[in-house]
């Protein structure tokens, strides 16, 4: 399984990498980009098998970079790890074809929660 980790803040990729070995995610090949563009350059580069993105980022911000991917027809798997996490913003991920969107800060228990929903 490859999942590519999205988010401006080097602590919070390590702290979603530390998270999913915590969630038996361990084996997985993680990547990581800094914001949308590099994760774009990522994913055409080699499909990950889930794209786990931040929502605002310099560059090209997250919800930018999911309605790229749907626009391109690339329908990776994509969910929000992000500090915000409104109705409003939680319907627009929905919309726009995010599995879910995951409110920071997070405990192990519901990233894998969330996973073991979507990676099935």
């Amino acid at each position: 399984m490859k999942i590519l980790i999205v988010d401006d803040s080097r602590a919070m990729r390590m702290i979603v990498r530390r998270t999913l070995r915590q969630t038996g995610y361990g084996k997985a090949e993680m990547t990581e980009a800094s914001n949308g563009l590099e994760a774009m350059a990522s994913i055409r580069g080699a499909m990950p098998d889930l794209v786990l993105c931040d929502w605002n980022m310099p560059e090209m911000n997250g919800m930018q970079l999911l309605r790229t991917l749907r626009e391109e027809g690339l329908n990776v798997p994509f969910g929000f790890v992000t500090a915000e996490g409104t109705a409003e913003m939680r319907t627009a991920a929905k919309q726009a074809g995010a599995l879910f969107l995951l409110s920071k800060p997070f405990r192990s228990k519901d990233l894998e929660f969330v996973l073991d929903q979507v990676m099935v």
